[in-house]
């Protein structure tokens, strides 16, 4: 086991061992659904950022279901990566959903009757990104589940020209480490964590990535994520 899989299996047991895990169970391989999702979330909403922002990118795990359900609530445009970014991202628009629907809607299980799988060309200007964590450092270092999902989201939309945007993730306070968390060039840090107890900002001292690191990129991966491959032929922003 690596260093950052013992400190992302101190913080799953942390949380199985303090009860602080909600379905689904177990939460170890996970972005662990935590206790004061709803709590942290609220936070986010009272955020001069997120009131201003148009279009919230937020990742499709458990925990972050209240504050994608809040988003469509608020009258914003949210965007989802899809599980594994197999099909790219799906776009659901409030004016799509229903009043008191929204939960439902931001469901991946329901996001893409309420949504629809958008290509890269039609991906509007994101505002702010959400991304789930497992372990979290004060400074902004993250880690997530192990997969480098979040990373490459980002990767992707500052591709695509997305200009850069606050990012920020919503955590239990148990999930607060002091480990020196090991970086990679491709790692995603994060601007603000939020927890059950309030708003942390990092100030941050990593850059973040400025697209896709290619080199990185397997043959394996370009098959299963189709979203690559279509990258690879558009034309990249020129406001990275």
């Amino acid at each position: 086991m690596n260093e950052k899989d013992e400190i992302r299996h101190k913080v799953w047991n942390r949380l199985t061992e303090n009860k602080l895990g909600r379905f689904p169970f177990p939460l170890v391989g996970r972005i662990p659904n935590f206790k004061g999702a709803e709590k942290a979330a609220s936070y986010v909403q009272s955020m001069d950022f997120y009131k201003d922002a148009e279009v919230v990118k937020v990742n499709p795990d458990a925990p972050q279901l209240p504050l994608r359900a809040s988003v469509l609530k608020d009258g914003k445009t949210l965007l989802i990566p899809t599980p594994r970014l197999k099909d790219g991202f799906v776009m659901i628009k409030p004016e799509w959903v229903p009043r008191g629907e929204e939960r439902k809607a931001a469901s991946i299980k329901h996001m893409n009757t309420y949504g629809k799988v958008v290509p890269l060309t039609d991906i509007p200007a994101i505002d702010l990104i959400v991304v789930g964590s497992v372990a979290i450092h004060r400074d902004g270092r993250r880690l997530g589940k192990g997969e480098g999902y979040a990373d490459r989201e980002y990767a992707i939309l500052r591709e695509i020209g997305n200009n850069p945007v606050p990012v920020i993730t919503t955590i239990n306070s148990k999930q607060l480490v002091g480990d020196d968390i090991p970086r990679d060039s491709y790692d995603l840090a994060v601007d603000w964590i939020i927890t059950e107890e309030g708003i942390t900002e990092t100030h941050t001292p990593y850059p973040k990535p400025h697209g896709i690191e290619w080199e990185h990129v397997t043959e394996d991966e370009m098959e299963k994520m189709p979203i690559l491959k279509e990258l690879k032929g558009f034309s990249r922003g020129t406001d990275l």
